[in-house]
Formats: C-alpha cells, sequence, structure tokens
C-alpha cells in the first residue's frame, strides 16, 4: 500500500492519527507535499493550511505555525496553534 502515517499533535493532544494518502504541509520556504517512500526531512511551519488526503477525501487544517518531520513514511506534526 502507497499510504504513510500523519501524527498531528497540538499542546491539547493528538489532533489526528491515521493512513493517509498523502500530506501537504506550510513550510517556511515553502509550501511542499509528502507521499510514500518521502526523504527524511524536517521543517519549519508557517502559517497557511495542512492539506491531507485519505483515499480521494481532502481534509484542511489552517495552522499559524509548528515544526513537522518526515522519516520512515511517518510525518509527524506538531502545531503551536490552529487557526479556527
Amino acid at each position: 500500500m502507497n499510504n504513510i502515517r500523519l501524527e498531528i499533535y497540538t499542546p491539547n493532544g493528538v489532533l489526528f492519527n491515521g493512513e493517509v494518502t498523502s500530506v501537504t504541509l506550510p513550510g517556511t520556504e515553502g509550501p511542499f507535499t509528502v507521499l510514500n517512500n518521502h526523504a527524511p526531512i524536517i521543517s519549519s511551519l508557517t502559517k497557511g493550511g495542512l492539506k491531507y488526503v485519505i483515499n480521494d477525501d481532502v481534509f484542511k487544517i489552517d495552522v499559524s505555525s509548528g515544526f513537522a518531520e518526515v522519516k520512515n513514511n511517518i510525518v509527524t506534526v506538531f502545531l503551536e496553534t490552529i487557526i479556527k
């Protein structure tokens, strides 16, 4: 299967933990998309939209800042705040 695991954490706890097809993150150097077998990376995040896809369903979270790590088909995101 070509899915990756996405884990999203906030100061209030786990926001999401599950399998996704892709995730697009608002990196400080520009948005980037993570797919299966992406190279390891650590990136700071800036204000923008975090988007993840499960099958054909698209979910979006507006964030203000945070960090993301991609390693071994696991994307771990630490968000400081979520914009509602």
